[in-house]
């Protein structure tokens, strides 16, 4: 369809083709291009496909290599790299977008094998590469994926052979951070071998990759079975898989674990791809996950023991995409926390339901579990936007410490050592 339809936008009429198929050569140059423009799509060369351009009254639509691409006049007008509108040495705007009329239009319009040239009424002039208009075109967005990642099961993972990274090269290289930073940013959990069982040196195994965050359990946290805080986590009864702080504004992005010691049996940890089941839902019901990923729900965290007294709310979707190319990038599950439904109609209710039970389903399958013991010395990271994690009902004594950390900054560190993060 797509093509049905530019070969339409590319037929020219016969009146103005004349016998030769191109604009008459007595028009002056000035109106050919208008003519033209009003009537079919102007090419870079006579014979090549490789760019062309259409004006119309609000906007340029120009098709490069396999994108059709449509630019509205003040986006061209706004996003103007010459050194009068952008800072190159900060890179920041310095055009003042509310000083662009809504109604401008550019003057004249050229484009040559790699470049788009618009000339504007007050004579200044843009210039566009045309892969950078590719690169940040919603078209071209379209196509792109924001995060790289591997989806994965638990056969999928084991044949992966995801080596651990040793804590001294984690600690010492960029080489030894940057395999460590490549593994979690495809898979999501990442771990690191050899770290002294202690809470100070898992802080600073945490503080190689981003700042903590410190939360309502503080920054750096033990935590047994003692139930010293009001939450399940603090007892030696088994949790089924799920994501943490669903009961934030914006749940925390990382987490890290750290086994210290355990004296007993039991307490594996589950580890499940939320994104692999998300995918399958996808695939199976594409309604289900739409609906998902629009309904919004409250999760709340009550506390009441000792001295902390807390009672957070956090609101959103179980599934979070980026609404220019469905592209999943946070998964809020949570069974333990999710609040009362109250922010549903009740003909959307049940549907909810049945797309939750397909999602629960999915997460369920034992061929997604990926079980792991954890034991002193080898910590983990898990991505908390992504991977839901759970554990086994244990007996004895277990003591754990970790931490939360902000997102941002883990992934700032994964782009500074060249990663697509």
């Amino acid at each position: 369809m797509w093509c049905r339809k530019l070969v339409g936008l590319l037929e020219i009429p016969g009146w103005l083709r004349g016998s030769s198929g191109r604009c008459p050569p007595w028009l002056p140059h000035h109106r050919r291009t208008t003519l033209a423009a009003a009537a079919h799509w102007h090419h870079t060369a006579p014979e090549s496909l490789k760019c062309a351009w259409q004006l119309h009254g609000d906007h340029l639509e120009l098709r490069y290599r396999d994108t059709l691409m449509r630019f509205d006049f003040v986006w061209l007008r706004d996003h103007c790299r010459s050194a009068s509108c952008y800072n190159t040495k900060t890179n920041q705007r310095s055009l003042d977008t509310a000083s662009v009329g809504l109604d401008i239009k550019p003057q004249a319009v050229r484009v040559d094998e790699t470049t788009l040239f618009l000339t504007w009424p007050d004579g200044h002039v843009t210039r566009y590469g045309l892969e950078w208009l590719v690169k940040n075109s919603y078209e071209g967005q379209k196509q792109q994926v924001m995060h790289p990642r591997i989806l994965w099961n638990a056969q999928i993972y084991h044949q992966a052979q995801v080596p651990s990274v040793d804590c001294q090269s984690f600690l010492k290289t960029d080489e030894g951070l940057k395999e460590f930073l490549q593994n979690f940013l495809l898979y999501g959990i990442a771990f690191v071998e050899n770290v002294a069982p202690t809470k100070e040196d898992t802080e600073i195994l945490a503080k190689r990759v981003s700042l903590i965050r410190e939360t309502i359990y503080g920054r750096m946290w033990y935590f047994t079975s003692d139930f010293s805080r009001g939450d399940t986590a603090y007892t030696k009864l088994a949790l089924d898989r799920h994501t943490d702080t669903t009961y934030f504004q914006e749940p925390c992005g990382i987490q890290v674990f750290h086994c210290l010691k355990h004296e007993g049996t039991g307490g594996r940890t589950l580890l499940v791809d939320g994104f692999y089941a998300a995918e399958q839902v996808l695939r199976q019901a594409p309604e289900q996950f739409e609906l998902l990923s629009k309904v919004p729900l409250k999760h709340e965290y009550v506390e009441n023991v000792g001295g902390c007294h807390n009672h957070m709310i956090g609101v959103g979707p179980v599934l979070n995409v980026y609404p220019w190319n469905n592209e999943l990038y946070l998964i809020r599950y949570n069974n333990y926390d999710r609040a009362v439904i109250n922010t549903v109609p009740y003909d959307v209710v049940h549907r909810w339901y049945t797309a939750h039970r397909t999602l629960t389903t999915e997460l369920r399958r034992p061929e997604n579990e990926l079980w792991v013991k954890l034991k002193p010395g080898k910590a983990l990271f898990v991505d908390n936007w992504r991977v839901l994690h759970g554990r086994e009902a244990f007996t004895g004594y277990r003591q754990l410490c970790g931490c939360y950390l902000t997102r941002d900054d883990v992934l700032n560190t994964a782009r500074l050592l060249g990663l697509q993060a």
